[in-house]
Protein backbone atom coordinates (compact mmCIF):
# COMPACT_ATOMS: atom_id res chain seq x y z
CA UNK A 1 0.00 0.00 0.00
CA UNK A 2 0.99 3.34 -0.92
CA UNK A 3 0.74 7.21 0.88
CA UNK A 4 -1.94 8.11 -1.60
CA UNK A 5 -4.17 5.76 -0.48
CA UNK A 6 -4.26 6.93 3.22
CA UNK A 7 -2.88 10.36 3.13
CA UNK A 8 -5.57 13.83 4.37
CA UNK A 9 -5.60 15.93 1.46
CA UNK A 10 -8.48 18.37 3.08
CA UNK A 11 -5.84 20.01 4.67
CA UNK A 12 -5.65 23.03 6.76
CA UNK A 13 -2.76 25.45 6.45
CA UNK A 14 -1.22 28.60 7.61
CA UNK A 15 1.29 31.49 6.33
CA UNK A 16 4.25 31.82 8.02
CA UNK A 17 2.73 35.48 9.04
CA UNK A 18 -0.27 34.15 10.11
CA UNK A 19 0.09 34.21 14.31
CA UNK A 20 0.74 31.86 17.28
CA UNK A 21 -3.30 32.68 18.19
CA UNK A 22 -4.28 31.91 14.75
CA UNK A 23 -2.61 28.28 15.24
CA UNK A 24 -3.78 27.89 18.41
CA UNK A 25 -7.47 28.78 17.35
CA UNK A 26 -7.24 25.96 14.08
CA UNK A 27 -5.65 23.40 16.33
CA UNK A 28 -8.74 23.53 18.70
CA UNK A 29 -11.50 24.22 16.34
CA UNK A 30 -10.47 21.51 13.73
CA UNK A 31 -8.80 18.98 16.36
CA UNK A 32 -5.72 18.65 14.82
CA UNK A 33 -1.86 18.69 16.13
CA UNK A 34 -0.12 19.53 12.74
CA UNK A 35 -0.50 22.23 10.95
CA UNK A 36 1.63 22.90 7.54
CA UNK A 37 2.60 26.48 6.48
CA UNK A 38 2.35 27.22 2.95
CA UNK A 39 3.08 30.22 0.55
CA UNK A 40 1.45 31.55 -2.30
CA UNK A 41 2.66 28.78 -4.60
CA UNK A 42 1.54 25.97 -2.11
CA UNK A 43 4.94 25.28 -1.61
CA UNK A 44 5.83 23.85 2.21
CA UNK A 45 8.38 26.31 4.38
CA UNK A 46 7.25 24.93 7.79
CA UNK A 47 5.21 23.25 10.19
CA UNK A 48 4.01 23.78 13.47
CA UNK A 49 2.91 21.22 15.53
CA UNK A 50 0.98 21.00 19.41
CA UNK A 51 4.42 20.62 20.97
CA UNK A 52 5.67 23.97 19.51
CA UNK A 53 2.62 25.42 20.66
CA UNK A 54 2.51 24.18 24.70
CA UNK A 55 6.33 25.39 24.17
CA UNK A 56 5.85 29.06 23.08
CA UNK A 57 2.18 29.57 25.34
CA UNK A 58 2.18 27.23 28.10
CA UNK A 59 -0.65 29.61 29.61
CA UNK A 60 -2.40 29.55 26.44
CA UNK A 61 -5.67 29.43 28.77
CA UNK A 62 -5.28 33.14 30.02
CA UNK A 63 -4.62 35.10 26.51
CA UNK A 64 -3.76 38.17 28.87
CA UNK A 65 -0.60 36.46 30.17
CA UNK A 66 0.72 35.85 26.65
CA UNK A 67 -0.49 38.16 24.97
CA UNK A 68 3.27 39.22 23.69
CA UNK A 69 3.75 35.35 21.93
CA UNK A 70 0.42 35.10 21.21
CA UNK A 71 0.83 37.86 18.60
CA UNK A 72 4.38 36.35 17.26
CA UNK A 73 4.28 35.31 13.67
CA UNK A 74 4.55 31.39 12.97
CA UNK A 75 7.62 31.88 11.45
CA UNK A 76 9.53 32.89 14.62
CA UNK A 77 8.94 29.19 15.68
CA UNK A 78 7.87 26.51 12.58
CA UNK A 79 10.19 24.06 12.30
CA UNK A 80 11.84 24.43 8.45
CA UNK A 81 13.62 21.78 8.47
CA UNK A 82 10.55 19.32 8.20
CA UNK A 83 10.95 15.71 6.74
CA UNK A 84 8.90 14.60 4.07
CA UNK A 85 7.10 11.78 2.10
CA UNK A 86 6.22 11.70 -1.48
CA UNK A 87 2.70 10.08 -2.34
CA UNK A 88 3.79 6.87 -4.17
CA UNK A 89 6.26 5.86 -0.73
CA UNK A 90 5.30 2.73 0.75
CA UNK A 91 3.46 2.85 4.04
CA UNK A 92 5.94 0.79 6.06
CA UNK A 93 8.54 2.94 5.04
CA UNK A 94 7.18 6.28 6.17
CA UNK A 95 6.17 4.51 9.28
CA UNK A 96 9.50 3.51 9.74
CA UNK A 97 10.71 6.90 9.40
CA UNK A 98 8.14 8.16 11.86
CA UNK A 99 9.22 5.65 14.36
CA UNK A 100 12.68 6.29 13.89
CA UNK A 101 12.40 9.99 14.07
CA UNK A 102 9.92 10.52 16.71
CA UNK A 103 7.42 12.54 14.93
CA UNK A 104 4.05 12.63 14.71
CA UNK A 105 2.91 13.27 10.92
CA UNK A 106 4.84 13.37 7.24
CA UNK A 107 3.78 16.20 4.59
CA UNK A 108 3.19 15.17 1.37
CA UNK A 109 5.32 16.53 -1.30
CA UNK A 110 4.90 15.86 -4.98
CA UNK A 111 6.74 18.59 -7.50
CA UNK A 112 7.36 20.77 -4.67
CA UNK A 113 3.70 21.41 -3.86
CA UNK A 114 2.09 20.26 -0.51
CA UNK A 115 -0.31 17.43 -1.15
CA UNK A 116 -1.43 15.99 1.95
CA UNK A 117 -0.25 14.82 5.21
CA UNK A 118 -0.16 11.08 7.03
CA UNK A 119 -0.14 11.45 10.84
CA UNK A 120 0.26 8.39 13.38
CA UNK A 121 -3.18 8.50 13.46
CA UNK A 122 -3.39 7.64 10.08
CA UNK A 123 -0.63 4.31 9.98
CA UNK A 124 -2.44 3.74 13.58
CA UNK A 125 -6.24 3.31 11.63
CA UNK A 126 -4.16 1.92 8.60
CA UNK A 127 -2.87 -1.19 10.16
CA UNK A 128 -6.38 -1.76 12.23
CA UNK A 129 -7.98 -1.62 8.81
CA UNK A 130 -5.23 -3.98 6.46
CA UNK A 131 -5.60 -6.55 9.74
CA UNK A 132 -8.76 -7.04 9.91
CA UNK A 133 -8.73 -6.25 13.83
CA UNK A 134 -11.72 -3.89 13.55
CA UNK A 135 -13.72 -6.95 12.11
CA UNK A 136 -14.93 -10.09 13.59
CA UNK A 137 -12.44 -12.71 13.42
CA UNK A 138 -9.99 -14.85 15.35
CA UNK A 139 -6.30 -14.83 15.24
CA UNK A 140 -4.14 -18.21 14.92
CA UNK A 141 -0.62 -17.94 15.40
CA UNK A 142 1.68 -20.40 13.96
CA UNK A 143 5.56 -21.61 14.19
CA UNK A 144 6.57 -23.26 11.09
CA UNK A 145 10.15 -23.97 9.42
CA UNK A 146 11.00 -21.72 7.12
CA UNK A 147 9.84 -24.15 3.63
CA UNK A 148 8.39 -22.77 0.35
CA UNK A 149 5.33 -25.44 0.79
CA UNK A 150 4.16 -25.05 4.22
CA UNK A 151 2.19 -22.05 3.62
CA UNK A 152 0.14 -23.23 0.85
CA UNK A 153 -0.56 -26.72 3.18
CA UNK A 154 -1.69 -24.07 5.62
CA UNK A 155 -4.34 -22.91 3.26
CA UNK A 156 -5.38 -25.51 2.02
CA UNK A 157 -6.17 -26.92 5.93
CA UNK A 158 -8.06 -23.06 6.07
CA UNK A 159 -10.14 -24.19 2.57
CA UNK A 160 -11.29 -27.33 3.88
CA UNK A 161 -13.44 -25.81 6.86
CA UNK A 162 -14.55 -23.22 4.18
CA UNK A 163 -12.44 -20.49 5.99
CA UNK A 164 -11.60 -17.13 4.68
CA UNK A 165 -8.33 -15.35 5.48
CA UNK A 166 -8.75 -11.72 6.32
CA UNK A 167 -5.24 -10.91 6.57
CA UNK A 168 -1.67 -12.79 6.91
CA UNK A 169 1.51 -11.73 8.19
CA UNK A 170 4.94 -13.47 8.13
CA UNK A 171 7.65 -12.49 10.53
CA UNK A 172 10.84 -14.12 11.54
CA UNK A 173 11.15 -16.56 15.02
CA UNK A 174 13.62 -14.66 17.31
CA UNK A 175 14.79 -17.73 18.94
CA UNK A 176 15.49 -19.64 15.36
CA UNK A 177 16.32 -18.35 12.52
CA UNK A 178 15.23 -20.88 10.78
CA UNK A 179 11.91 -20.96 11.84
CA UNK A 180 8.73 -18.33 10.75
CA UNK A 181 5.99 -17.20 12.72
CA UNK A 182 2.87 -17.20 10.32
CA UNK A 183 -0.39 -14.97 11.57
CA UNK A 184 -3.12 -15.74 10.24
CA UNK A 185 -6.55 -13.25 10.95
CA UNK A 186 -9.39 -16.09 10.05
CA UNK A 187 -13.09 -14.69 9.57
CA UNK A 188 -14.29 -17.01 12.20
CA UNK A 189 -15.12 -16.56 15.90
CA UNK A 190 -14.49 -20.51 17.00
CA UNK A 191 -11.06 -21.52 15.38
CA UNK A 192 -11.17 -25.10 17.88
CA UNK A 193 -11.46 -27.20 15.17
CA UNK A 194 -9.34 -25.38 13.00
CA UNK A 195 -6.36 -25.74 15.73
CA UNK A 196 -7.25 -28.98 16.31
CA UNK A 197 -6.79 -29.95 12.57
CA UNK A 198 -3.36 -28.25 12.26
CA UNK A 199 -2.40 -29.89 15.33
CA UNK A 200 -3.26 -32.82 13.92
CA UNK A 201 -0.93 -32.25 10.93
CA UNK A 202 2.13 -31.08 13.24
CA UNK A 203 1.80 -28.18 13.37
CA UNK A 204 2.92 -25.89 16.54
CA UNK A 205 0.41 -23.61 16.85
CA UNK A 206 1.24 -20.35 19.26
CA UNK A 207 -1.61 -18.80 19.93
CA UNK A 208 -4.46 -19.34 20.82
CA UNK A 209 -3.10 -21.78 23.35
CA UNK A 210 -6.26 -24.07 24.24
CA UNK A 211 -6.68 -25.48 27.03
CA UNK A 212 -6.09 -29.30 26.94
CA UNK A 213 -9.77 -30.29 27.28
CA UNK A 214 -10.13 -28.42 23.90
CA UNK A 215 -7.50 -29.97 22.00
Amino acid sequence: MIVEEIMQTNLKTLTENDSVSSALLLMRHEKIRHIPLINEQNTLIGLITERDMKEVAPNSLFPEKNHEKLSLPLKKIMKTNVITAHPLDFIEDIAAVMYEKRIGCLPIIEQQKLVGLVTSTDILRTFVEITGANQPSSQIEIKVKNSTDVLHHIIGILRQHHIRIQSMFIYPDKTNAQNKIIVFRISTMNPVTIIAHLKKEGYDVLWPNMPRTLR
